[in-house]
């Protein structure tokens, strides 16, 4: 369909949606964009298409909303994380997730490991690698809790701080590259939604992290 045969379409609609409110009634947007949901269909326009030719009926039915929401947030994963490896191609500083972590840092005055790896949503195992890379580079310092003798906490050092400094050019850049081409009502409307899921899976990750998949799906 190309953007006349859109407006054509958009046109009846709008007269078919008239046509159907009681005389002096007010039109709004909002009201007809509420109409045009309810027409039927999924409402939803393709995807970039990236699977092959064949079909298969098993796969046909799992297209949907959902299905391709978790598809569509595992690419911008990957091209956000292709662009921050080009924003710091020069700095010690070397993936994503060392970056947060010092940027975390930046905002306590220490942390202990285990706090900064949950405040992060990663494993431990994964999370404790990156602190070790951070230590090596001199970045960030450890020290014993002077609280809890079994822990141990870490702070980000003055060489971190410059470190740190010298790639948030770069790492704005990703920020204005990620957003692409959304509106200013596009780019509120997507922080308010990925906001509100942040809320809801950190629930999990923080109360829930060792339940099944199955479970978590039942509730």
């Amino acid at each position: 369909m190309n953007y006349k045969e859109l407006l054509i379409e958009l046109i009846q609609h709008l007269d078919a949606y008239e046509s159907k409110q009681s005389c002096g009634h007010s039109i709004s947007l909002d009201d007809f964009t509420g109409y045009l949901n309810a027409l039927g269909g999924d409402g939803l326009a393709p995807m970039r298409r990236i699977e092959g030719d064949r079909e298969h009926d098993s796969l046909k039915e799992k297209r949907t909303a959902p299905n391709n929401i978790s598809i569509l947030l595992v690419l911008m994963y990957r091209y956000v994380r292709i662009y921050i490896k080009k924003a710091l191609k020069d700095s010690p500083i070397q993936t994503a997730d060392e970056f947060s972590f010092l940027i975390t840092l930046m905002t306590y005055e220490s942390m202990t490991k285990t706090e900064l790896i949950t405040n992060q949503v990663m494993e431990k195992t994964s999370g404790t690698e990156i602190i070790k890379r951070l230590l090596k580079q001199e970045l960030i310092s450890e020290f014993a809790d002077p609280d809890d003798r079994r822990s141990v906490r870490v702070a980000i050092t003055d060489k971190g701080r410059g470190v740190l400094a010298a790639t948030i050019p770069g790492m704005d850049a990703v920020a204005k590259i990620v957003i692409g081409n959304l509106s200013e009502p596009e780019i509120r409307t997507l922080y308010y939604l990925l906001k509100e899921l942040d809320f809801y899976h950190n629930d999990i990750f923080q109360k829930k992290r060792g339940r099944s998949i199955e479970e978590l799906s039942a509730e």
